[in-house]
């Protein structure tokens, strides 16, 4: 008797245990096919990087107000954190973002230093990070999870540093923020020039954080180039040329030529005449003639008052690779399906074509040379010459 209801409860247990787990793997399947995509979005919204932060966040929301905030039957959620371009802090926002709110990706990244600390966690977690800023070469050999949708120093200071020595330009001194992409940005400009036969009269870094130029600028200024060459990330420029004119750099006829961070779209409007006549090398401009980007600077201005900028077409694109990649992998979040869901990408962005290298997860895109001119009031990067899918040069000479 006492086997049998021993048998007989037994039985029950497992009926009700088999029960539960029907019970939870009923309960669990429409969960699954509404769970959540969340992006950990890691920007600097404050300190000198902000402009960055706001573009790319501007972009991102537009293009999800255009296009959903569904991919592949999945609802994309952003966690959006300011790391103020402190690499401590986005170390450790991306390790709660992971940890505990178990992010699919990691994005944004306003810096090189950011980028860097973010590499190893990537790794472990095996999740993709979208370097949507961050311009050094070096940063998608840090981790195989980290695809770019930016740019890299490279492709615009090895371009610019020969339409200077093809244009006339014999001496230039230079001026660029003392980090990595200031160093990229100055040796692949170097390389380039002097081996036109350019010469090199001055060179000068200057902080990254809270800059004085006025002080560097009269180096310049006594070294009597004929241009000088400057790298100061996004956000900088707008203060570098107010220094600049301060100065008498523009009056004394030193041109300023450079990769075109320093000519931000952001920020160029509130440069002054200064700026006219400025050439520099860069992926993006407002003034880029293509009906994409016609609509696509008039729903920012519309959306957020202000005119797209380099940074803002950066995280548009990184946000559509992402919904890309998912629309890909039919909304599977595996981190290694997503990275060769990206591999070899092409799409035609505001800045015109562009596609993801599947050797080296880095962006492949046009140069195009600038002059910054009047254009009904307003001052443009104007386009006048292209250089058609330009990839890293930092990588390409390995």
């Amino acid at each position: 008797m006492f086997i049998r209801t021993k048998i007989l409860r037994t039985r029950m247990l497992s009926l009700a245990a088999a029960g539960v787990a029907i019970a939870g793997v009923a309960a669990w399947a429409p969960a699954q096919a509404q769970e959540t995509v969340k992006i950990g979005l890691i920007l600097p919204m404050t300190g000198g990087q902000a402009s960055t932060g706001k573009q790319i966040d501007n972009a991102i929301k537009l293009y999800m107000q255009q296009k959903g905030d569904t991919v592949a039957g999945r609802k994309i959620e952003i966690i959006l954190k300011d790391d103020a371009a402190v690499p401590d802090n986005t170390k450790r926002l991306a390790q709660e973002l992971i940890v505990n709110d178990k992010v699919n990706f990691i994005a944004g990244f306003g810096v090189t230093p950011a980028a860097l600390a973010a590499a190893p966690l990537a790794t472990q977690a095996k999740i993709p990070e979208i370097v949507m800023a961050a311009g050094t070469s070096i940063i998608t050999e840090k981790s195989p999870y980290i695809v770019r949708t930016s740019f890299t120093l490279a492709q615009s200071s090895t371009i610019i540093g020969d339409w200077a020595v093809k244009n006339g330009i014999k001496k230039v001194a230079t001026l660029t923020s003392d980090y990595a992409p200031g160093n990229d940005a100055l040796n692949f400009f170097k390389e380039h020039f002097t081996a036109g036969g350019g010469q090199i009269v001055e060179e000068v870094k200057v902080p990254l954080a809270n800059p004085d130029f006025a002080p560097f600028l009269q180096r310049m200024k006594d070294a009597k180039p004929d241009a000088m060459f400057v790298f100061v990330p996004a956000g900088q420029g707008g203060n570098f040329m107010k220094q600049y004119a301060e100065r008498g750099l523009d009056k004394a006829g030193i041109k300023v030529i450079g990769p075109g961070d320093v000519m931000d779209d952001d920020l160029l409007n509130g440069m002054g005449d200064a700026a006219l006549g400025t050439v520099t090398a860069h992926l993006y401009s407002a003034a880029h003639p293509s009906a994409m980007n016609k609509e696509f600077v008039a729903s920012y201005k519309k959306a957020f008052g202000s005119r797209p900028g380099f940074m803002a077409v950066s995280g548009y694109d990184g946000i559509h690779l992402i919904y890309a990649a998912l629309q890909k992998t039919g909304g599977k979040t595996d981190g290694d399906a997503l990275i060769e869901a990206m591999k070899g990408m092409k799409w035609e962005s505001p800045r015109g074509p562009i596609s993801i290298d599947p050797e080296t997860r880095d962006i492949v895109q046009n140069i195009y040379i600038r002059k910054v001119e009047k254009v009904d009031g307003e001052l443009y990067n104007v386009e006048f010459a292209t250089f058609e899918a330009v990839k890293d040069a930092g990588k390409t000479k390995k």
